[in-house]
């Protein structure tokens, strides 16, 4: 049988399938609260009608499914990993040690900047926004439901914090990925990111250290408090040692070594701890990396309180299948728009009537956001826009760490803020708080897109070409 020849859609044909996935989302998720996956696929079936009007067969469509899914593999490993370490770390009694330690010298009413700058920290040196939530934001978590504070707000300041390191951590991958999309050098794009990335910093501080101030922090009683502490210190030993795995992680960063390797052999590590310092077994340590952590497997005799069971009945790779479903249904959309041109003709009827300064980088926002929106992948909101603006920024004789800059501003720190993004997805089940619930409090995440609209209208920050122009070319 004679293939059909294949058409560019039209933009009516383009924005059909995005309209439709925006609706289903907005009503389907956002008022009747229904599963983000079904919503998804029925989208994708949307798109694909359309795809075979423009000649695309299933097969078409199923390579470029299994296209976006292969690229999307690296992250849902890393997924996985980070689900074995969080379950190990509370068999290893890690993860339990700083909470208990935390709730009693961290001040309630500066926790939130503490969140914030810790995970910023952990998250710069280690330069995963994933890794640095699932460990130390999981701790912080606990600390500010025993004293409190609003998890809300904490979750927020935890995704932040951990989105600047990610952004500004030169061992992010997305750090890396950005430069690379739009033609700019690593270094210099991260130095450039500081116009908007500060302000950004500085006013998430600001708000964190004003509503802190504000709050009581005495939102728990102290015999809750007391009680779970008690607890906590009934279940396990505290030993100097259990900070071991936190160390071997850090230390893996800054070494470069491989991530995933090191994140499963931590887990093992903190397996071993956890029978040897904690008295458990082997068999309920392989359970916890896999299923997650239970306080049953304590031996802890008598009734344990709400508080308790909620802050370390966690973990495992099992808690984080749900996460790596989504990105497969959201892959499945993202491949048939992408292939079928419809991505490509919705992002090029944004800049078709870009002349300025600031309508060039409004555009490349605008992008970045469509893109995010669409597909929720970090990676495609930079490589895509920064494929499509790449020649456009040279031309208007635009340095490219502009570029960079953007795509990191508007693409990798909104994905988050997305319910059915991968990111979102995985922030709402390790910390324990819906995205929409969060979203107000990770100032970072939109405040730089904040900055960017006002260095674009100003053109404060923004970099020409000059002398370095042929320099700049031949890099691109």
């Amino acid at each position: 049988m004679k293939q059909k020849e294949k058409k560019n859609p039209t933009i009516g044909q383009a924005v059909i399938p995005i309209i439709f996935m925006i609706i289903s989302l907005a009503v389907g998720y956002g008022y009747f609260k229904l599963r983000t996956e079904p919503l998804l696929i029925i989208s994708a079936f949307v798109a694909g009608i359309i795809a075979m009007k423009l000649g695309y067969t299933w097969k078409d469509m199923q390579e470029a499914i299994i296209e976006k899914i292969a690229r999307a593999l690296p992250a849902t490993l890393i997924l996985w990993s980070v689900g074995f370490l969080i379950g190990s770390w509370m068999f290893s009694g890690t993860v339990p040690m700083i909470i208990y330690y935390g709730v009693q010298i961290v001040n309630p009413k500066f926790l939130l900047v503490t969140a914030f700058i810790i995970t910023a920290i952990v998250s710069i040196v280690t330069g995963t926004s994933w890794g640095s939530a699932g460990t130390i934001g999981v701790a912080l978590m606990g600390i500010a439901g025993g004293l409190g504070v609003s998890l809300p707000a904490t979750a927020g300041a935890v995704v932040a914090g951990a989105y600047f390191g990610d952004k500004i951590s030169p061992l992010s991958d997305t750090t890396n990925l950005a430069p690379i999309a739009a033609g700019s050098e690593l270094y210099e794009h991260i130095k450039h990111m500081l116009y908007t990335t500060v302000p950004a910093f500085i006013v998430s501080l600001i708000v964190y250290l004003v509503v802190g101030l504000g709050a009581s922090g005495n939102v728990n009683t102290p015999e809750t408090v007391k009680t779970m502490l008690q607890q906590l210190d009934t279940m396990f030993d505290w030993n100097i040692v259990l900070i071991l795995p936190v160390l071997i992680i850090i230390t893996g960063s800054l070494k470069k070594w491989p991530t995933i390797p090191t994140m499963l052999g931590t887990s093992l590590f903190s397996v071993c701890l956890g029978v040897l310092i904690q008295g458990f077994t082997f068999k309920n340590g392989f359970t916890a990396i896999v299923k997650g952590f239970n306080v049953s497997m304590t031996g802890y005799e008598g009734e344990v309180i709400w508080e308790v069971t909620r802050l370390i009945n966690r973990g495992g790779v099992v808690s984080v299948t749900g996460t790596t479903v989504l990105i497969f249904c959201a892959m499945g959309f993202a491949g048939i728009v992408s292939r079928s041109g419809m991505l490509d003709t919705v992002l090029q009827a944004l800049m078709s009537k870009v002349k300025s300064t600031t309508g060039i980088i409004l555009s490349t926002i605008a992008s970045c956001f469509t893109v995010a929106f669409v597909t929720g992948s970090s990676y495609l909101s930079i490589l895509l826009p920064g494929e499509l603006f790449k020649d456009v920024y040279v031309q208007r004789k635009l340095h490219p760490k502009n570029l960079s800059r953007t795509l990191e501003d508007s693409g990798t720190v909104l994905v988050p803020l997305i319910p059915w993004s991968a990111a979102g997805a995985y922030m709402t089940s390790t910390l324990g708080v819906s995205t929409v619930e969060y979203l107000p409090w990770a100032i970072l995440n939109y405040m730089g897109i904040v900055f960017a609209i006002i260095l674009a209208i100003t053109g404060i920050g923004i970099a020409h070409i000059d002398e370095d122009k042929e320099k700049v070319e031949k890099s691109i």
